[in-house]
């Protein structure tokens, strides 16, 4: 197998508490599923879930959708490439047999691929694509794939298991528990651990700071699953009538809260995201909806887990909430204690007052700036960068009021993160 037999670029690594490690084959062979399972999603769709709403540009060109699954396609070749050079050993040749596949199964599916891909690069050239054209590669890719053993086993990895993903506190609690409650969490839980497990494709995506349009793939995936799991949990209310009314509630209100963060993910933070051009812009809507989806389900998972034990709180189960709140305290007390200077200076301009300021918002934006979500540090940053350069006093009120009016609204978005509920703000003496 050689480079030019298969499009090839860097494979990124995964990072953990901020050392970058190499993905494992049974790593990459998830991921290569999931892409490709992400891909067929997109495509079901014919590319419209996250459709360019009140957008100018013509309904019927499709040229964004092609790019964005170009890049998906790109992924997979880069991803099948490491997983055959590493294949070639004995040992790492077991992990590909793990996921019930062989080495020759998985070049005849690169084989496959390089036809698709040799093609959407062919149409890339174009500046635009018709609905037909769209839909005809749509077709030639299904067909394509469609008697390629290797395709369904790899997509096929991102329906199973999960387990493996979920924390091993709340594992614990269920293999330990009683009554029919524990075989209920027991089918439940797994299809949760799937969605994490896919989520965190995205969170490194984010973390090494990756192109993120081919993302909208991912979430096409995650949220073909979330609604599956909405109709399993309802299904389960359905026929659980008369059993733990703790547990219906529990169940319920998960349906519910999933539901509901799933609509503002598509209808918000990803709608029309196939359009966008700032990279601040996609980075910032991708942050926002991979947050909505992770936060809500590791939520959901600790309130499962005060079904077997009542003390056992987020914290417990998820280290990044312990950091979470680390943060949020600092970037909370930094919030107000810049919102009272700001008001300070806006009240008396002098010299010293607006030196102080400056030198404050100069040591934020160097310590405590990567705690608020990124698109909230663009309108900070340009309101900063207007008051550092601003010397009249008389051009200088009018922006540090409309800071102050800024700063109170993101202060108090920050006071309504979860991970403060127990925490309430001590004011500032001055």
């Amino acid at each position: 197998m050689t480079e030019n037999e298969i499009t090839s670029i860097p494979t990124p690594p995964l990072r953990v508490a901020g050392v970058r490690v190499r993905l494992s084959v049974d790593d990459k062979v998830y991921q290569l599923g999931a892409w490709l399972a992400g891909l067929s999603s997109f495509l079901a769709g014919s590319g419209l879930t996250y459709g360019d709403r009140g957008s100018i540009r013509p309904y019927n060109d499709h040229i964004r959708e092609l790019r964005v699954a170009r890049g998906a396609l790109q992924r997979c070749s880069s991803l099948a490439f490491h997983i055959l050079a590493a294949s070639e050993s004995e040992d790492e040749a077991s992990d590909l047999a793990r996921a019930g596949m062989s080495f020759e199964e998985l070049r005849e599916f690169t084989g496959a691929l390089r036809d698709v891909l040799l093609l959407t690069d062919s149409l890339n050239r174009a500046e635009s694509m018709t609905l037909t054209e769209w839909q005809a590669w749509c077709k030639v890719f299904a067909e394509r794939f469609s008697d390629v053993s290797a395709f369904e086993k790899l997509t096929t990895q991102v329906d199973i298991g999960g387990e493996q993903f979920l924390p091993e506190k709340l594992i614990s609690l269920v293999k330990h528990g009683q009554g029919t409650i524990r075989s209920e969490f027991e089918t439940i839980l797994p299809r949760f651990g799937r969605i994490l497990r896919l989520l965190n494709i995205v969170g490194e995506m984010l973390a090494s700071d990756e192109p993120l349009k081919p993302a909208l793939l991912i979430f096409s995936k995650v949220s073909e699953q979330i609604q599956e799991l909405i109709a399993y949990l309802n299904n389960r209310i359905e026929r659980s009538r008369g059993a733990d009314d703790d547990f219906i509630s529990s169940i319920d209100g998960a349906a519910y809260t999933v539901s509901i963060e799933l609509k503002k993910v598509i209808n918000q933070e990803l709608a029309g995201m196939t359009s966008i051009r700032p990279s601040t812009t996609v980075y910032a809507r991708t942050e926002s909806a991979y947050a909505l989806l992770t936060e809500s389900f590791q939520h959901i998972l600790t309130g499962f887990a005060k079904q077997f034990d009542q003390k056992i709180d987020s914290f417990e189960l998820f280290p990044n909430f312990g950091e979470k709140l680390e943060r949020s305290l600092k970037l909370r007390n930094e919030l107000y204690a810049i919102l009272l200077l700001v008001q300070k200076a806006e009240h008396d301009p002098e010299t010293k007052n607006t030196a102080e300021l400056n030198k404050a918002l100069l040591r934020y934006m160097d310590e405590a700036l990567g705690f608020l979500f990124y698109k909230d540090t663009e309108t900070f940053e340009r309101f900063v960068e207007e008051i550092l350069v601003t010397r009249q006093k008389k051009d200088l009120v009018p922006i540090l009021h409309r800071f102050g009016a800024y700063l109170e609204t993101l202060f108090a978005q920050v006071n309504m993160r979860s991970v403060l509920e127990k925490y309430p703000f001590q004011h500032i003496k001055s």
